[in-house]
């Protein structure tokens, strides 16, 4: 049986990324079953956009908060290009 992971982006501030972006999205699942599908970043404004596979809109709060960074929003999306 394929479990197939809900899939959501975010939008959050952030100031500076302490990590580059490539190795953010490298990152194994964490303990929470979040793992960074793509991160889009525009450092005029400051704001970091995440799409993310996790279990729940929970658990992309948790993920966020280890960093001490609140979304502004959390939305399930559905892709509409699927990745290999």
């Amino acid at each position: 049986q394929i479990i197939v992971m809900p899939i959501f982006l975010d939008v959050h501030k952030i100031p500076s990324l302490d990590k580059d972006i490539q190795e953010l999205i490298d990152l194994p699942k964490d303990e929470l079953g979040v793992t960074h599908i793509n991160i889009f970043y525009n450092r005029e404004a400051d704001l970091c956009y995440c799409l993310l596979e996790a279990p729940s809109k929970e658990a992309v709060e948790k993920h966020h908060a280890k960093i001490n960074a609140k979304c502004d929003w959390i939305n399930e999306v559905t892709m509409a290009k699927k990745i290999d």
